[in-house]
């Protein structure tokens, strides 16, 4: 029996002349030959190497006050979050392949699909994705499915999360489906497979989304879901729960989340647990409307994703469980309330504020964009993402403070 080799002498030819080499062998060429330009010194002892690395570690600064967001955002997260979340029975190292043996991470996990559900006021959730990008590349490959491919063509904002729309562009382009980018809806999109925009957009801004003539996709802020009303006149709602309890990490890892109407349920991507009956009578959670497909036929999974993030959807269900609906809604309350108090406060000086209508995140323009955002580094303060030149997207969340608000002001 011969080895299984994926790929033929043709096709590898073709990857190499894509990237414009002549052999495998030159994928290696970056690779030093005299390993001594590693210069990684004489082998030391595990006391030694730990005491390194926190010399290491004390170079990083961990004491900024943030006012960055952009899809990543600084959270209070109660103790109790990591403290359930690292108990040995929920950190395993992988998702289990006989998933009925673990009911109390599936329960956890029919939780999150019920919460996620009732936030998002969607009939039905999964139970996660990667993260907010992989999320809204899925729902417009799914919107692409339920056009039966008849509708190869989505409707995208301009105004999504840059990083999302790398990730969209990527899977639209190896699943044929071309992009059209819009500023403004078009009154007319029913020979598209989907129109999909983010609320609040990547700029802070609030929109009104009115129901479309095909699938209507929205990218949502989870936790402006706690005060804002849910995207009713949506098909199809994602986003990120990294609001939900999930420290920021240098930006991962993350878990997306798709819910639907019940009526495109079978083509939602990745997993999703239902509640039954065992044999004796008793409650019972399992694995549902999960097509065999996605294991055995690649080209009639409708996706790769056959798994989920189960351990960030459990700290987001603990999160949820502990702060309550009326802690969730304190917290996104408070969010506003600091966003609207700095934007008004920067107004008072003469900066320029863009939005109109605005949750936690929202533009301004100064003189020089740079030199704004180091000088609040000297003061200790990430000032927001700079935009261009002139222009800086801030955010605030619960964890700033009316003081750390009047700093940033004074350093404008």
């Amino acid at each position: 029996m011969n080895n299984f080799i994926a790929h033929t002498e043709k096709t590898i030819n073709e990857m190499l002349e894509s990237i414009n080499l002549n052999s495998v062998e030159d994928l290696y060429k970056v690779v030093p030959v005299n390993f001594e330009t590693f210069r990684m010194g004489n082998p030391l002892s595990e006391m030694e190497v730990q005491k390194n690395i926190k010399s290491l570690a004390k170079k990083n600064r961990t004491d900024f006050v943030s006012f960055v967001g952009g899809g990543v955002y600084n959270k209070f997260i109660p103790a109790g979050v990591n403290y359930l979340a690292q108990r040995f029975e929920f950190l395993t190292a992988y998702t289990p392949y006989q998933p009925e043996i673990s009911q109390g991470t599936l329960q956890i996990i029919y939780e999150y699909q019920t919460m996620i559900a009732r936030l998002t006021g969607m009939d039905i959730a999964n139970a996660s994705l990667y993260d907010a990008g992989s999320a809204c590349a899925e729902a417009v490959l799914m919107a692409y499915r339920i056009s039966k491919g008849k509708k190869n063509k989505a409707l995208i904002s301009n105004k999504l999360n840059p990083r999302y729309k790398e990730v969209v562009k990527t899977y639209c382009w190896a699943g044929g489906i071309e992009i059209e980018w819009f500023d403004t809806i078009p009154q007319s999109c029913e020979d598209y497979c989907c129109v999909l925009v983010q609320n609040p957009d990547y700029y802070g801004e609030i929109n009104v989304i009115n129901k479309t003539e095909t699938i209507l996709i929205v990218c949502a802020d989870i936790s402006s879901l706690a005060i804002l009303e849910p995207p009713y006149n949506a098909d199809i709602v994602v986003g990120d729960v990294q609001p939900l309890g999930i420290c920021m990490s240098f930006g991962g890892p993350h878990a997306g989340y798709m819910a639907c109407k019940e009526e495109y349920m079978r083509q939602m991507p990745g997993r999703l647990i239902g509640a039954s009956l065992d044999a004796d009578g008793n409650r019972a959670y399992t694995l549902t409307i999960q097509t065999r497909e996605q294991h055995i036929k690649r080209e009639k999974a409708t996706s790769n994703i056959c798994s989920n993030q189960s351990l960030i959807a459990l700290s987001a269900t603990i999160y949820l469980s502990l702060m309550g609906e009326k802690g969730f809604r304190q917290a996104s309350i408070l969010s506003a309330k600091l966003a609207h108090m700095l934007a008004k406060k920067l107004i008072k000086i003469g900066v320029k504020v863009f939005n109109k209508n605005f949750y936690n995140e929202f533009v301004i323009e100064v003189k020089n964009a740079n030199e704004v955002l180091n000088k609040l580094k000297a003061a200790n303060i990430l000032g927001g993402i700079k935009l261009d030149e002139r222009k800086i997207l801030v955010c605030t969340t619960e964890m700033n403070t009316e003081e750390e608000i009047n700093t940033y002001v004074s350093n404008i």
